[in-house]
């Protein structure tokens, strides 16, 4: 071969090498365990892990339903494929029973497993890496405690080219900073709890915000169509939708619980999320929890009310809505839709039904409502399924008028957008 030729072939080669070095990620060693956390006992080290180790919701991603806890096997459903969740059990072979401390805060922290790998961010290590080294050694002490299964973890199944570690490190160079939570000196201490909650092992973000085509977080709590689960998480600072700014601190402690509060009743993909998370936390998280998500600004901006038709066809439109509703859900929630709190939500003013983005209130009509079942709230209330009763025009006209009535004011649904959540799995 001439010289020019491999010349040639070798300067790409060489430019993309260059590349790949300036963008692949640096390790961040990050705070050392401060003194306190060294010394710590180890059962004490252990509870502590096991409350954060909720507090994260481990189990949800990590567990298969029926599975043995923390064995991994979960296939996680992303735009680009599925992330297969891995055994984080204390096994030696299949599990996390070998890794060090120092290889446990490296995974969150810095997203990289034990043998250097970049882990794919479905595991949220871009909200984990918010949390202290402490919090991290005290979950590793815990996990090394979860009883061993041997379950070999499974590969991901990642479409090209989302399945190499080269793009996945163009994509941290873009989206990714390792970075323990600062505290904000200008605000309480419980400000500041609740904001390390919220942006590290709760990883509210993770689905109350929007992803860009790369499935990159806007880094806000501004809400987010959680495309493959098919519900639509509300902006958490916008008063058109959740946002808690008009809220008293307990009726957001209540709902983050209990699932329940005076105003609102979780449902869907949240009420997994308290039941098995959030109903762990002490008084004093949650009320801090409550604290800072009171707090955030109001980002809804100004809105034009929707006006609506007066042609005849959306009149009668609305008007075989009230029928559906009359026959089937008034008996619950009121002929003037103000329910019966907390058990059955009041629909007047209810800000679940008037976001631009229906899927949720169809969905409940659809699949049903189900508040978790708590501490709080042992034997919830639920609304029964109407998918078996109602048509997608039925279900599209009791939701348009549940939408348009009691002031609610909201532009009506179609029975095609109905139909394209009917089908579409309750998890």
């Amino acid at each position: 071969m001439k010289r020019n030729t491999k010349i040639a072939i070798a300067l790409p080669l060489l430019l993309l090498a260059a590349a790949l070095a300036f963008v692949w990620p640096k390790h961040d060693i990050g705070p050392a365990p401060s003194s306190a956390a060294r010394n710590m006992p180890l059962e004490e080290k252990v509870a502590r892990g096991a409350y954060l180790a909720k507090t994260a919701d481990c189990m949800a991603c990590h567990t298969t339903r029926g599975g043995a806890a923390f064995a991994g096997g979960r296939a996680l459903q992303t735009p680009f494929g599925n992330v297969i969740s891995p055994n984080i059990t204390a096994d030696k072979e299949t599990g996390i029973g070998n890794w060090s401390a120092d290889e446990f805060w490296n995974a969150l922290h810095n997203g990289k497993a034990r043998d250097g790998r970049l882990l794919y961010p479905a595991f949220p290590y871009t909200n984990y890496t918010a949390m202290t080294r402490d919090d991290s050694d005290a979950m590793y002490a815990y996990f090394q405690t979860i009883a061993p299964v041997k379950q070999a973890s499974q590969p991901h199944t990642l479409r090209f080219p989302y399945n190499q570690q080269a793009m996945l490190a163009v994509w941290r160079a873009l989206y990714f900073k390792p970075a323990v939570y600062a505290p904000d000196t200008s605000r309480s201490a419980e400000w500041n709890r609740g904001a390390y909650l919220v942006q590290g092992p709760g990883h509210c973000i993770a689905c109350h915000s929007e992803r860009n085509a790369l499935g990159a977080s806007d880094k806000g709590l501004s809400g987010g169509l959680i495309p493959v689960l098919g519900w639509y998480a509300p902006s958490l600072t916008s008063d058109r939708e959740a946002g808690l700014g008009g809220w008293e601190v307990k009726e957001i402690t209540d709902l983050l619980t209990t699932g329940i509060s005076q105003r609102a009743t979780v449902f869907g993909p949240m009420a997994e999320v308290v039941r098995e998370s959030l109903q762990h936390l002490s008084e004093e998280d949650a009320r801090a929890m409550a604290v800072y998500l009171k707090s955030l600004p109001d980002e809804s901006g100004k809105r034009e009310p929707y006006e609506r038709s007066k042609e005849p066809e959306a009149a009668a439109w609305l008007a075989a809505g009230e029928k559906i509703y009359r026959k089937q859900c008034m008996d619950c929630h009121g002929e003037k839709g103000e329910g019966v709190a907390p058990h059955y939500p009041p629909l007047a003013g209810n800000r679940a039904l008037t976001m631009d983005e229906a899927v949720n209130p169809i969905r409940l009509v659809l699949n049903g409502g189900f508040a978790p079942g708590t501490a709080g709230n042992p034997r919830p209330y639920g609304m029964p399924p109407f998918s078996h009763a109602l048509g997608d025009a039925e279900v599209a006209q009791v939701v348009s008028y549940l939408r348009s009535a009691w002031g609610n004011n909201a532009p009506p649904v179609t029975s095609v957008v109905v139909n394209r959540y009917r089908n579409v799995p309750l998890d």
